[in-house]
Order: structure tokens, then C-alpha cells, then sequence
């Protein structure tokens, strides 16, 4: 079987680092993907929301140099979360376990290096190899 996502798109909110009781860190963030489209001539744009989470290096890493508005690609798997709402509502969300993060864009003024000789100059990838799974 196989479950594994690819999305490009631009950071919505700061990452934010939480550490597990046992002291993992684990960073979420949210990453809007949009696409354009055209339907009799009249513009449309879709954009889907999609929580990332990060484990341990990945974590502290994201932490570090992610903002909100970056362009990044997240590899991973997908797990749709659901839930009622006070109001009785349902609600849902799409979250990711990102098995690999790569910068497409830098913040302002920061001094990323390339994860290798091969990597495009101003992106950087990290991928664990220890998640907790």
C-alpha cells in the first residue's frame, strides 16, 4: 500500500515547536497549496490548507528558518482528522507527517547552506531518517 503526498505551496502560520513528555521535538505548521483555473473564460483559484508536522531534527530545523510565507515542498503522508465542534458541526483537516522538507525560498536576510553540491543555491533539504514510526 501506499500513502504519500507532495505539496508545494507557502506557509500560512510560524512553525510552532512543541516537545513530546519525552522531550522529541515536534514542529506543525500550515501550508496552503492553491491552483488557478479557468471556467468560461471567468478566473478561479482553489487553495487547499494542510497541516504539516515535523519530527525531531526536522523539527528543530523547520523552527528555525520556516516563516510564514515561504514557498516550501513537503513530502510525507497524509491522515485526514475529524471532529465534532461545540456547536454540534463537524470539522476536518488534512495533516501531514513530512518525511521531507525542501526551502524553495529563504527569509529575508538569512544564510541557508545547500543540504548538497547538487541542490539549487537557495534551497534546503532536510529528511530524517528516525521519525518515530
Amino acid at each position: 500500500m501506499l500513502n504519500e503526498i507532495h505539496i508545494i505551496g507557502r506557509l500560512g502560520t510560524d512553525p510552532e515547536m512543541k516537545f513530546t513528555p519525552n522531550g522529541v521535538p515536534v514542529t506543525k505548521f500550515r501550508v496552503a497549496s492553491s491552483r488557478k483555473y479557468t471556467v468560461n473564460e471567468e478566473q478561479h483559484e482553489d487553495t487547499e490548507w494542510f497541516t504539516v508536522v515535523t519530527w525531531k531534527k526536522t523539527a528543530e530545523t523547520c523552527n528555525q528558518f520556516l516563516v510564514k510565507g515561504q514557498l516550501v515542498f513537503v513530502q510525507g503522508r497524509v491522515k485526514l482528522n475529524t471532529w465534532e465542534k461545540q456547536d454540534g458541526g463537524s470539522a476536518s483537516n488534512m495533516e501531514v507527517t513530512a518525511s521531507n522538507v525542501i526551502f524553495l525560498t529563504k527569509p529575508k536576510g538569512a544564510q541557508l547552506a545547500p543540504a548538497d553540491e547538487d541542490a539549487p543555491p537557495n534551497a534546503t533539504s532536510i529528511s530524517p531518517d528516525d521519525l518515530p514510526f
